[in-house]
């Protein structure tokens, strides 16, 4: 039987554990089983052309199931981001609970030692579950948002003496620059890389994700000058809390990313760096909900979602 937990002051969430998970999927086809029963809720359909006039195929050889409307043959994880991959869905449901249990999220090596596949599939299976959070916001945020932006690189120290030479000293010259968005009547979080941190940027980052009279609170930095129904708070004369307005939400956010950066992932490259920060924009906001809960959402948002690994380990252009 699932396990309980109560954090002060809230509601209970039902966890699983190890023990728990292997009853739950003691072989492939019940974990087949379970992603056919969350990725095809309203009953099987093809995941070439959606649709619903199928059958299943005698010994499911080359596939388990065939659509009579495009004549293909397909299985649960056509249409999905695990599309062609040889890994067993046990597996698959494993590497979700992993991800879903930990909240500084878990590295291709731990992966790969708890799966028992290459670390090479490991980070492959890792980039396939979080490319399943790429995708545009959803409604406007309306209410309160707090904004800020941060930075993500190696240090001066550390550089190439030609990167050194390239610091100027006035900026964060040569990191990757991250503009990020909390809610706070949701606490969900919307973040996003950008290659310049000027006022049209910023602003127009916000004024994308919400609605007419959320008001936003921010740093004293001038580019948010533009925003309407907007308060800041002057972090440079030390100053962090006035009424209503500060940054400490969004500012959790990203401790909480760099944690994982220096603890679990040590490198975060900037080719790959918006598929971690869509990983944790998704944790910000499912963080008090059941653990199956959890593992339900994600392995429906793999629908759609298509990450081939030359695609994946192509020179970015």
């Amino acid at each position: 039987m699932a396990r309980t937990h109560k954090a002060p002051g809230k509601s209970h969430r039902t966890g699983i554990t190890l023990l728990e998970l292997a009853s739950m999927f003691p072989d492939e086809q019940s974990a087949i089983n379970w992603f056919e029963a969350r990725l095809w809720p309203a009953g099987r359909c093809c995941g070439h052309c959606g649709s619903v006039k199928t059958s299943e195929v005698p010994k499911a050889k080359p596939m388990p199931y065939w659509c009579t409307d495009c004549r293909s043959y397909f299985s649960v994880k056509t249409g999905t981001a695990l599309e062609r991959s040889k890994i067993s869905l046990r597996k698959w449901v494993f590497a979700v609970y992993i991800c879903v249990t930990h909240l500084k999220s878990v590295s291709s090596m731990k992966l790969h030692r708890d799966l028992g596949v290459t670390q090479k599939t490991a980070w492959f299976m890792l980039h396939r579950l979080r490319e399943a959070w790429s995708f545009e916001p959803g409604e406007p945020f309306t209410g309160s948002v707090e904004v800020d932006e941060t930075y993500f690189g190696g240090k001066r120290r550390n550089m190439h003496a030609r990167k050194r030479d390239e610091f100027d000293g006035r900026g964060p010259s040569g990191k990757t620059a991250v503009v990020g968005m909390k809610h706070r009547e949701s606490k969900q979080v919307t973040a996003k890389v950008v290659e310049r941190t000027d006022a049209e940027t910023l602003c127009g980052f916000v004024n994308a994700r919400i609605a007419d009279g959320t008001m936003v609170y921010t740093d004293d930095a001038s580019a948010y000058n533009r925003l309407e129904n907007h308060e800041s708070v002057r972090h440079s004369v030390g100053e962090y809390l006035r009424g209503q307005a500060h940054t400490n939400g969004v500012e959790s956010f990203w401790s909480m990313l760099k944690r994982a950066h220096m603890g679990t992932f040590h490198k975060l490259s900037p080719k790959h760096l918006q598929r971690y920060i869509n990983e944790f924009c998704y944790r910000a906001g499912m963080r008090d909900r059941d653990t199956i809960d959890q593992m339900t959402e994600w392995a429906a948002a793999l629908v759609g979602k298509r990450l081939m690994y030359e695609q994946l380990i192509a020179e970015q252009r």
